[in-house]
This record gives C-alpha cells, sequence and structure tokens, in this order.
C-alpha cells in the first residue's frame, strides 16, 4: 500500500476475483495496552492501536491534539445522540449460564446502549477519526484545509444497510457534519428510515431485479465507490480500517477479563457481514500477540438457516484440509481461498427472512478473516432455527434485563446449541456479545429511534456550521 495514499481502504488489487480485504499488522515494539487505565473513552484510551493515530503523529500532530481531537467529535456525537462512547458493560451472568447450562461463568458485553443503539458505530467513528486527520494534515486533495471541512469539496459518504448500521452511520456523519448516502432495501424498517431522514441522510431505496444474485443495496453502493464515493460502511472488504473500531470492544473485554483475574474459554459471536467477528478476534489475537493473555478464545459463529453463507465457506475450506494438518497447511489452504474467492464465498441464493434480520447479509464479507479465526482457535459456525432465535431472545430479556432484540441475542441460540451438541463442555467459561437495542422494547433507557429530531440540525448550530478550529 502507497503511504501517500489518502484513502487506503482497500487493496488495490481488489476486483480481480480474489479476497483482498486489508489486515493490519502492529509493531508490537510502538504500542502498549493500557492495562488500568481509567479512561472510559474507547478512542481516547486505546488510541494508540488506530492507524488514524499513527498517521497524525507522523505528520507532526501531538498527542494531546489528537485527544482533543477525539473529544470534540465525541462530543458532537453526544449532541446528535444523546450520548457519546464510553466503555460498555462486560459482566458475568451465573444465572443465565445456568439456563444454558454452564456451570462457569457467562460473560456478557452489552452493546445496545452504545452510540445508536448497537456496536456499529464504534466501526464508523474510527473512520470518522481518519478523515479529519488526513484532511486536516493535507493529505487529501480537495480538504487541504480546516476551513474545507464542512464544504462541498468533501466525497460524500457512502454505506449499505437497512438496520443498525445505518442508524450508525447517520449520526457518525452528522457528528461530523459530512452528507452521507444510505442504500437500503424496500423492506427496510419505515422508522430507521424516517430517524435516517432527521439525521440528514440521503436515503436510496433499491429493488432486486430478478435473477440478479446479491444484494442490491451493496451493488449500489460499489456503484457509488467507482463515481467517488467514500465507504463509510461496517463491511470489512470495502473498507478495512472499520476493523479497527470494532476491536476496541473485544480490548474492552480483554482489559476486563485482566482485571478479573480470569479468561475465557469460549466466544459466540452471530455473524451477518462478519466484521464483528472479525474484530473481536482480531483484539484476543493482538493481545495474545502482546503478552496480555495467555491464548485466544475459541471463537464460534452463528447464523440463522434463512441464510449462511458463511458455515457453508467454512465447510469448503475445512473439507480441503489435510487430515493432519497444522498452521502451515492451514495458511496454504486460505490462500489458496483467498485467491478463488467465488468458489467459497457466493451470493446466497435465496431471498429469506428471519426475526434476526441484521444477520440475513447475502455474503459474509469478511468471511475469510474469521473462517481463519476459527479454524485456528478451534471453533466452529452454527446453523439456528427461527425457534431458537425466538427462545433465546426471550431468556436473554428474561435472565439479565436487557432489551437486546433478535439478532442481538442471536449468540445465545447459538451457545444453547453448541451446549447441546457437547462442542463446548459445562465448565467453559464463555462470553457473548448482545450488540443491538430492540426497537420494540418499552425499556426505559435511551432508545435509538426516540431521539427528538431535531437533534441533527441543533448540533450543526451549536457548533457554528461552517469551520472546524481546534
Amino acid at each position: 500500500m502507497d503511504p501517500a495514499e489518502p484513502y487506503p481502504f482497500r487493496c488495490p488489487s481488489a476486483g480481480d476475483g480474489g479476497d483482498h480485504v486489508l489486515r493490519r499488522e502492529l509493531d508490537l515494539g510502538a504500542v502498549t495496552f493500557p492495562l488500568g487505565d481509567p479512561e472510559p473513552e474507547p478512542f481516547v484510551r486505546f488510541r494508540s492501536f488506530l492507524h488514524a493515530y499513527h498517521v497524525a503523529r507522523g505528520q507532526g500532530m501531538g498527542d494531546d491534539a489528537f485527544v482533543s481531537l477525539v473529544r470534540r467529535f465525541d462530543a458532537e456525537v453526544a449532541r446528535v445522540d444523546g450520548h457519546g462512547f464510553s466503555a460498555t458493560p462486560f459482566e458475568a451472568w451465573p444465572a443465565l449460564g445456568r439456563r444454558v447450562g454452564l456451570s462457569a461463568a457467562l460473560w456478557v458485553k452489552d452493546e445496545t446502549g452504545n452510540v445508536s443503539g448497537s456496536h456499529k458505530a464504534r466501526h464508523l467513528f474510527g473512520l470518522l477519526l481518519y478523515l479529519e486527520v488526513v484532511e486536516r494534515l493535507g493529505l487529501a486533495d480537495g480538504a487541504t484545509r480546516p476551513d474545507l471541512a464542512g464544504s462541498a469539496a468533501r466525497p460524500d459518504l457512502a454505506i449499505a444497510s437497512c438496520g443498525n448500521a445505518a442508524l450508525a452511520a447517520a449520526v457518525v456523519a452528522a457528528a461530523g457534519r459530512r452528507q452521507l448516502r444510505v442504500f437500503v432495501p424496500v423492506d427496510a424498517d419505515p422508522r430507521v428510515a424516517a430517524r435516517l431522514g432527521a439525521l440528514g441522510a440521503d436515503v436510496r431505496v433499491c429493488e432486486r431485479e430478478p435473477g440478479v444474485p446479491g444484494d442490491p443495496t451493496v451493488a449500489a453502493l460499489r456503484e457509488a465507490l467507482a463515481a467517488g464515493a467514500l465507504p463509510f460502511t461496517c463491511q470489512g472488504n470495502e473498507n478495512g480500517l472499520a476493523i479497527e473500531g470494532g476491536e476496541t470492544i473485544g480490548y474492552e473485554m480483554v482489559a476486563a477479563l485482566v482485571a478479573a483475574g480470569t479468561e475465557l474459554d469460549d466466544v459466540v459471536i452471530q455473524v451477518g457481514g462478519g466484521a464483528l467477528a472479525s474484530s473481536v478476534a482480531a483484539a484476543f489475537a493482538e493481545t495474545v500477540a502482546l503478552g496480555i493473555l495467555p491464548r485466544a478464545p475459541r471463537l464460534h459463529t452463528v447464523q440463522t438457516e434463512g441464510a449462511w453463507p458463511l458455515k457453508r465457506a467454512f465447510d469448503l475450506v475445512a473439507e480441503r484440509l489435510p487430515a493432519r494438518s497444522g498452521r502451515a497447511e492451514l495458511q496454504a489452504v486460505l490462500r489458496d481461498a483467498a485467491r478463488r474467492r467465488a468458489s467459497f464465498m457466493w451470493p446466497w441464493e435465496t431471498t429469506s427472512r428471519s426475526i434476526a434480520h441484521g444477520i440475513l447479509d447475502d455474503e459474509t464479507y469478511d468471511w475469510l478473516a474469521v473462517v481463519a479465526a476459527m479454524l485456528e482457535t478451534g471453533g466452529r459456525p452454527v446453523v439456528v432455527s427461527e425457534l431458537a432465535l425466538a427462545e433465546a431472545n426471550a431468556l436473554a430479556v428474561e435472565a439479565t434485563g436487557i432489551a437486546v432484540d433478535a439478532t442481538g441475542s442471536a449468540g445465545l441460540a447459538g451457545l444453547s446449541k453448541l451446549r447441546t451438541e457437547g462442542v463446548i463442555p459445562p465448565d467453559a467459561q464463555v462470553a457473548l456479545l448482545f450488540t443491538g437495542f430492540s426497537r420494540d422494547s418499552t425499556d426505559p433507557r435511551r432508545h435509538p429511534l426516540r431521539q427528538r429530531e431535531g437533534c441533527h440540525e441543533d448540533a450543526m448550530e451549536a457548533t457554528g456550521g461552517e469551520g472546524q478550529g481546534e
């Protein structure tokens, strides 16, 4: 990758039929994991793990200036959404664990109170910080001065999503005073569409064409990117830097485990596009490399019976492994899979529905990283029924009081199946991530769709519209 490239979001060879998701390699000698740091703002606490931070420091921006930048835009997010970013709860729920046959602790990372009501904003805030850094430092065409910030010289941002990712993108884009195009399917929740409009997003509805495979919103997104828009998306194959922001969730999990003097045996994560699983797996792998953890937990993933492209790809990779294979053999098979992506990952052939609609992606876009993490840690993918998803969601809400939606609690359905099959033993320490607030909940806490309609305009007025001086 050209170090002078202002937007290092995709590999230059992307589009040749192979899998070209960008992955970073940490200089382990240049970062220190902030154990015991009381700082609640994750992008301040874990700033040395952000590409934006190292670009800024390499171009002469001081540490204090970068922290000030983070806090300024975190405050903008708070004006738009009611609160900014803070460490989310990661706690043991013994009663819930017992309900699924665990004698050891069942840990839950609760993302339902995060910005916009899910984990998605973490991925996108890291992107916003990077865009601000390259513009302020004069590294991006058309945005070489701070006084250009917010002007028409900026490229539009674009995302394909029907739910939580779109809401997160709209909140973060509004905080950065950037124009966002959102490509949504015809069956997008009208409440989400209304909220997107209130946040100033340009919402474009995309219909499926008979006989044309793949998600029409993703196809429209790629057309917009080809025309000059920037990928403001949680899909790692479209923007590799989206994974970094998601890793802060994994870092918080690691910090809490170390503080509690324990470690995990297994983590079970629901998967749609795959960015969350990819981010958490990367965070654990990096902290193992740094010597913070002795080993990474086994990564298991969950999809619905309606669409399970990740399990299909996993099975195709696994069947190509020799009976006795080590890391070298695994890496060889993964390299071959990366070169021949369409032989392992292709759009799901049918249009399905699920109460866990957030994981019904036609493709698992970060599939290769997630498959690699499962194989390297000894995990596996599972597919669960609609009944299992409904029962798990009811149990999650009853046992914890967390107003999580069926997508966000799908990991619990996967855990139940893994326990029934004997893959996870009763004495294992397991973690789940509850990732989305239920839009149908009557929970009195802040609801991502119950913000005042004028919040975007109010945020613009409070910051003076144009101009972004420090």
